[in-house]
């Protein structure tokens, strides 16, 4: 008898997940690892969202909530919404998961059928290609460049869209680029989804982690008609520093999220009760942390980028926002040491091969940029102490410099 299920053979497991795993594993042997690979931030959540965590249990809200989320949630997301984006939902046009990924995960399952083909730009986060093939659609992917910021065209949209194409993903800024559209890219943009009527997966979970007085849009802030199409994922995992809190949300046109539900309900039922309560004073509460979190972020965004671009062989882009860098490594992959490591070893991708290495020899804990559909780069997550910023790109900038010598 064959135990395993056939989807299997078409995903992998999570590798910025298993790249922050075998880290913990090193440091907990005593090897001094500096980790760029965890997507989170670093800081404590906020002191009012724990409390409020606390009077919930106090109160004994330890029961089963409605599987789309309290109402209590959903109208703090309602307001959220109202407040920055000056976008209206009415109360059965909001869902609430356990984390951002199985909002994301259960809008696919409630849209796709076998077949269906979704866009997805690359770089691209690593889970997006392999949630569409666990619900049997085809991702599609579309190579963007650095000298375009990693940012998807109207023309380049335009093309990959086919008969079968239902849903195109934007994620804004970006994961793993840090790259984010303006109002007037995403305007061209909508023209072309207004065309085709293809739904939007919005990812707006960096909303709120952008620099350089950067104003966020979505595709749901245009116009009613682009608002119909476009179902936005967000959550308070990275605003607030709640990933272990795990609660994400969705809000879109109401015969998706009344799928969802139903989907929902036959898995996990609803998220945490007492972390919903959190959520919500994350939500209507002082927002002044969310602010003070991202000028931190930008302070560390200009240390990595200014140090990175200080190392022969190795370009970086500004990000626009989130809190990653995705370095391009082509300089370094022409030089006589990365070749004679590339000789040595039957590894074929270059980003894997450089952060083995990299990690083996030097410390450092990065994620491959093949795992974002791009080989040419790796992604560093800067959700850390300056200090260890420092170290870290140091020993980057001894390994390239070993593979000159």
């Amino acid at each position: 008898m064959e135990w395993n299920a056939r989807r299997l053979e078409v995903v992998e497991p999570s590798p910025t997940l298993a790249i922050s795993a075998k880290a913990a594993e090193l440091k907990k042997k005593g090897e001094d690892i500096v980790s760029f690979g965890a997507g989170e931030p670093d800081f404590e959540t906020p002191a009012h969202i724990k409390e409020a965590a606390k009077k919930a249990i106090d109160k004994g809200m330890t029961r089963y909530t409605a599987v789309s989320g309290t109402v209590e949630l959903r109208d703090a997301i309602i307001t959220k919404f109202k407040r920055d984006n000056g976008l209206e939902y009415s109360r059965n046009q909001i869902i609430v998961g356990t984390g951002g990924k199985q909002v994301i995960y259960n809008f696919f399952l409630a849209t796709l059928n076998p077949g269906d083909e979704v866009v997805i730009p690359a770089p691209y986060w690593v889970s997006y290609a392999d949630i569409v093939r666990l619900a049997e659609g085809k991702p599609v992917i579309v190579p963007t460049s650095k000298a375009d910021n990693f940012r998807i065209s109207p023309a380049q949209l335009e093309k990959a869209i086919t008969p079968k194409t239902k849903v195109v993903v934007l994620n804004s800024p970006s994961n793993p680029t840090g790259s984010a559209y303006s109002r007037k890219e995403l305007e061209a943009i909508g023209e072309v989804i207004l065309k085709h009527k293809v739904m939007v997966l919005s990812d707006d979970i960096y909303e709120s982690i952008v620099f350089d007085g950067f104003q966020f849009s979505n595709l749901a802030m245009l116009s009613p008609e682009l608002k119909e199409l476009t179902f936005i994922a967000n959550g308070v995992s990275k605003a607030y520093s709640m990933t272990g809190w795990r609660i994400g949300y969705g809000a879109g046109p109401l015969h998706i999220i009344q799928n969802m539900d139903t989907i929902q309900s036959q898995s996990t039922s609803n998220p945490s009760s007492i972390s919903q309560a959190a959520a919500e004073a994350a939500l209507i509460g002082d927002q002044t942390c969310v602010a003070e979190m991202a000028k931190a972020f930008q302070k560390r965004r200009d240390l990595i980028v200014g140090l990175l671009n200080e190392i022969p062989g190795v370009e970086v882009n500004v990000p626009q926002g989130a809190f990653y860098v995705f370095p391009y490594l082509t300089g370094v992959y022409e030089t006589d040491g990365f070749k004679k490591l590339q000789s040595a070893s039957s590894e074929t991708s270059k980003s894997k091969l450089f952060c083995a290495h990299l990690l083996d020899k030097y410390k450092v804990a990065a994620v491959p940029g093949i795992a974002f559909g791009d080989d040419n780069a790796l992604r560093l997550s800067y959700a850390m102490g300056e200090e260890d910023i420092k170290k870290g790109v140091s020993r980057i900038s001894e390994m390239v410099k070993d593979f000159s010598r």
